[in-house]
């Protein structure tokens, strides 16, 4: 096996490691864990990972959904990046909405962060369920429906 200090990098693209998986017997992985541990995503940058690689797929800039979820680029990256953590469930959703996350995207995005996903029995959340399955992705279009619903909007007045 081709080990991770033989290589001595300082990133390891994911598809090398999935080869290394492959190929791997189950009296390995103790070895595999232990060369590859530099590598793996630890649970605070797993939100990070999974929102850049999502949002490159999707091409989409990170200043824009910062822009469009009505944030700062430095307080979105510092959210991102968790260097600072927010309790704002709200946030969180307006970053997946902003980044065109679809309802399976939202809830990964939420969980990793630490938050509970979009919840179908609370009627906010099923409202704000219905408009990311129909792919509306203007947040003040969604605060309008939920504001003619009674519901709080995702962005706050000042």
């Amino acid at each position: 096996m081709n080990t991770c200090r033989e290589n001595n990098m300082e990133n390891k693209p994911t598809e090398e490691l999935d080869v290394l998986l492959n190929n791997l017997k189950p009296n390995q992985i103790n070895e595999y864990l232990a060369d590859n541990k530099k590598y793996f995503a630890d649970d605070e940058k797993g939100f990070y990972y999974y929102m850049k690689d999502l949002l490159m797929d999707k091409r989409i800039k990170l200043k824009d959904v910062y822009s469009f979820a009505g944030v700062s680029e430095s307080y979105g990256s510092k959210i991102l990046t968790m260097e600072k953590h927010t309790t704002d469930r709200d946030l969180i959703i307006k970053l997946c909405i902003a980044g065109h996350f679809n309802w399976d995207e939202t809830n990964r995005a939420l969980k990793l962060y630490g938050m509970s996903e979009l919840y179908a029995k609370d009627s906010r959340d099923a409202l704000i369920i219905v408009a990311i399955n129909n792919r509306i992705f203007d947040i003040y279009k969604i605060d309008e429906m939920l504001e003619n619903q009674g519901m709080n909007k995702l962005m706050k007045d000042e």
